[in-house]
Protein backbone atom coordinates (compact mmCIF):
# COMPACT_ATOMS: atom_id res chain seq x y z
CA UNK A 1 0.00 0.00 0.00
CA UNK A 2 1.30 3.48 -0.70
CA UNK A 3 1.07 6.24 1.58
CA UNK A 4 2.09 9.90 0.78
CA UNK A 5 3.17 12.05 3.12
CA UNK A 6 3.18 15.83 4.14
CA UNK A 7 5.01 18.64 5.17
CA UNK A 8 7.75 17.21 8.43
CA UNK A 9 6.76 13.44 8.03
CA UNK A 10 8.70 13.54 4.93
CA UNK A 11 11.60 13.62 6.42
CA UNK A 12 10.56 11.04 8.81
CA UNK A 13 10.16 8.19 6.12
CA UNK A 14 12.82 9.96 4.14
CA UNK A 15 10.54 10.86 0.82
CA UNK A 16 7.09 12.01 -0.35
CA UNK A 17 5.56 8.50 -0.26
CA UNK A 18 6.77 5.09 0.93
CA UNK A 19 5.17 1.47 0.43
CA UNK A 20 4.13 -0.92 3.48
CA UNK A 21 2.95 -4.37 2.95
CA UNK A 22 0.14 -5.61 4.26
CA UNK A 23 -1.89 -8.03 4.20
CA UNK A 24 -5.31 -8.61 2.17
CA UNK A 25 -8.71 -6.85 3.98
CA UNK A 26 -6.26 -5.05 5.98
CA UNK A 27 -7.69 -2.06 8.09
CA UNK A 28 -6.58 1.39 8.17
CA UNK A 29 -5.36 0.71 12.14
CA UNK A 30 -3.14 -2.03 10.72
CA UNK A 31 -1.80 -0.01 8.45
CA UNK A 32 -0.73 2.80 11.00
CA UNK A 33 0.68 0.31 13.04
CA UNK A 34 2.81 -1.10 10.11
CA UNK A 35 3.69 2.72 8.87
CA UNK A 36 4.99 3.11 12.74
CA UNK A 37 6.94 -0.33 12.83
CA UNK A 38 9.00 0.39 9.70
CA UNK A 39 9.34 3.99 11.00
CA UNK A 40 9.02 4.55 14.53
CA UNK A 41 9.98 8.07 14.85
CA UNK A 42 6.22 8.36 13.61
CA UNK A 43 4.86 7.54 16.61
CA UNK A 44 5.40 10.56 18.87
CA UNK A 45 3.92 12.87 15.47
CA UNK A 46 1.12 11.12 15.25
CA UNK A 47 -0.33 9.58 18.45
CA UNK A 48 -1.00 10.72 21.86
CA UNK A 49 0.39 9.06 25.13
CA UNK A 50 -2.66 6.71 25.01
CA UNK A 51 -2.04 5.54 21.55
CA UNK A 52 -4.74 7.44 19.83
CA UNK A 53 -4.43 9.41 16.94
CA UNK A 54 -4.08 12.79 17.72
CA UNK A 55 -6.94 14.87 16.32
CA UNK A 56 -4.11 17.13 14.66
CA UNK A 57 -3.08 14.92 12.73
CA UNK A 58 -5.53 14.03 9.51
CA UNK A 59 -5.18 10.54 7.90
CA UNK A 60 -7.10 10.52 4.95
CA UNK A 61 -8.35 7.67 3.20
CA UNK A 62 -9.83 8.71 -0.31
CA UNK A 63 -9.70 11.99 0.90
CA UNK A 64 -11.99 10.98 3.72
CA UNK A 65 -10.35 11.59 7.19
CA UNK A 66 -10.08 8.83 9.29
CA UNK A 67 -12.14 9.98 12.20
CA UNK A 68 -15.04 10.33 9.91
CA UNK A 69 -14.85 6.92 8.21
CA UNK A 70 -17.94 4.85 9.21
CA UNK A 71 -15.60 2.00 10.83
CA UNK A 72 -12.92 4.80 11.60
CA UNK A 73 -9.47 2.67 12.25
CA UNK A 74 -11.39 -0.90 11.88
CA UNK A 75 -12.00 0.22 8.13
CA UNK A 76 -10.55 -2.48 5.39
CA UNK A 77 -8.43 -0.95 2.79
CA UNK A 78 -8.53 -2.04 -0.94
CA UNK A 79 -5.15 -2.09 -2.81
CA UNK A 80 -6.19 0.48 -4.91
CA UNK A 81 -6.89 3.21 -2.11
CA UNK A 82 -5.19 6.92 -1.78
CA UNK A 83 -3.55 7.08 1.21
CA UNK A 84 -2.47 10.83 2.88
CA UNK A 85 -1.20 11.71 6.19
CA UNK A 86 -0.53 15.22 6.90
CA UNK A 87 0.87 16.59 10.21
CA UNK A 88 -0.31 19.70 12.07
CA UNK A 89 0.58 22.79 10.41
CA UNK A 90 0.98 25.92 11.60
CA UNK A 91 2.73 29.06 10.62
CA UNK A 92 2.72 32.75 10.62
CA UNK A 93 2.72 35.43 13.04
CA UNK A 94 -0.51 36.63 15.19
CA UNK A 95 -0.63 40.24 14.33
Amino acid sequence: MKVTFFATLRQIVGGRTAEFDLPENATVGQLLDEMIRVYPALRPELLDEHGELYPHVHYFINGRDVPYLGEGMDTPLQQDDIVTVFPAVGGGAAR
